[in-house]
């Protein structure tokens, strides 16, 4: 094979060669076949190939690619905006259009900073977050993430940010605790971490609603978020919810934060914005936020070359459109409770698959060495890229990951399937992955080291 000049994220392994997609299936320069169980990395709702959406870019790009929005709006961007708002959480008024989830987090962080200025409030410098969580690779979104393996070697470059312990029930809920009393508790660290720092130097607490590939979908406890909104609400901090990766659908509700009950300040929606088709994230801003702006300095200080670019917005409001008229997200409901109950059937007594969670078409598997004891695998093992290569040689693409305890131990594996899928194709899907986790665990040591 010829060598690449594509500076590709992994140089060590030669990449197949993507070639055509269609439904939940890819294909590659040799002809194989792969189930896109993950959607790539949760992006990909409505699979590949969506005749609605390569029409709808096609008829954008007949009238118009681009218009640099320091001249222009475009009446595409618009209808996305007016779509999104009217299904948006109460009380948002105005969508900030970016290229993707990383943008649309260092926007979000902007945005809060500047609003604290803008009302007087100068002093507030703080953002908190949550350990094992990821918000993107710039800088500011580095910053606020508590992926330790992506944050290591560039700390010296990232802004400082108070880590609180993220909701990973599994781990961490104590056995003289119900669900609900460990989200309190969680609270309670939070609102300690809230008065060290002084409750009126704390920008922003930034969470996703449902973690999403650093520790496999962490689904939070009852009571949780509702619990933070209060205290946010208590020190005029505000929240910023990001639902790059577990929002637009993929949990069964348009927005995550609708099942636990709350409404953050600012919210971050990407990949299944887009479906894939385009690159787009955008921002959701409180309508006070926006007025704030408005009635202060009147613009926001900051801005890419190609926000609201025209295909992007026409690809999205044609992906929104289809999972609207076809009822998609009751499918997701429907089908994640298939898909529930096929991992109960292949996983419920799987001695190495410590916990399975999720909520809709969003899921995550942990791997154990033990699972009486929870105990890990050595990371030196590398057990999560042994999975992806099994896998992928059963045609089976999946999000295999390491470090889901603590940035180092600890191996799970992240399932987003398209939410047009089948019940056989993701009966597929978990058959294959049965297949992929078991020829792996056959050539590895069991024993784990601390």
């Amino acid at each position: 094979m010829q060598a690449s000049h594509v500076f590709h994220r992994q140089l060590l392994q030669d990449m197949p060669v993507a070639v055509s997609g269609q439904g939940i299936t890819l294909t590659d320069s040799q002809g194989k076949t792969y189930l896109d169980a993950s959607g790539g990395a949760a992006v990909s709702c409505l699979g590949h190939g969506h005749p609605d959406v390569i029409a709808a870019m096609h008829r954008q790009l007949d009238q118009l690619a681009y218009a640099h929005t320091s001249f222009f709006t475009t009446a595409v961007a618009e209808e996305l905006a007016d779509t999104l708002i009217d299904t948006a959480p109460a009380g948002m008024s105005n969508v900030y259009f970016v290229s993707g989830g990383s943008e649309a987090v260092e926007a979000a962080l902007k945005m809060a900073r500047q609003y604290f200025v803008e009302i007087g409030q100068p002093q507030r410098e703080h953002f908190i977050a949550r350990r094992q969580s990821y918000h993107g690779n710039t800088l500011g979104a580095l910053a606020v993430g508590g992926n330790a393996w992506r944050r290591e070697q560039f700390k010296p470059l990232l802004i400082e940010v108070e880590h609180v312990s993220p909701c990973y029930e599994y781990r961490d809920r104590r056995a003289d605790e119900t669900a609900e009393q460990y989200g309190q508790r969680l609270v309670a660290e939070l609102e300690a971490t809230i008065e060290r720092l002084g409750g009126d130097k704390v920008i922003a607490f930034v969470a996703e609603t449902v973690g999403g590939a650093t520790a496999g979908v962490l689904t939070p406890v009852p009571g949780y978020f509702k619990g933070v909104r209060e205290l946010c609400d208590r020190h005029g901090i505000l929240l910023i919810l990001d639902e790059v990766m577990c929002g637009m659908g993929r949990t069964g509700t348009l927005h995550a934060c609708e099942q636990e009950g709350v409404v953050p300040d600012l919210m971050t929606i990407a990949k299944g914005l887009g479906g894939g088709y385009q690159p787009i994230g955008a921002v959701l801003a409180q309508s006070r936020i926006v007025e704030t702006f408005r009635q202060g300095s009147g613009l926001f200080q900051h801005g890419h070359t190609y926000l609201g670019h025209a295909v992007a917005c026409a690809a999205a409001l044609a992906v929104q459109r289809v999972i609207q008229r076809d009822g998609l997200l009751a499918q997701v409901r429907e089908r994640g409770a298939q898909l529930q109950a096929l991992f109960q059937e292949a996983f419920g007594d799987h001695p190495h698959v410590g916990d399975v969670r999720g909520r809709g078409l969003f899921w995550g598997i942990e791997l154990v060495a033990d699972r009486a004891s929870k105990q890990w695998f050595d990371p030196a093992l590398k057990l999560h890229a042994r999975i992806k290569r099994a896998a992928m040689a059963e045609g089976l693409m999946c999000y295999p990951a390491g470090g889901s305890v603590d940035g180092r131990c600890g191996d799970h594996i992240l399932l987003a399937p398209p939410f047009v899928s089948t019940p056989d194709e993701l009966a597929q899907i978990v058959q294959r992955l049965r297949r992929a986790i078991d020829k792996t665990l056959a050539g590895v040591p069991t024993l784990a080291t601390a």
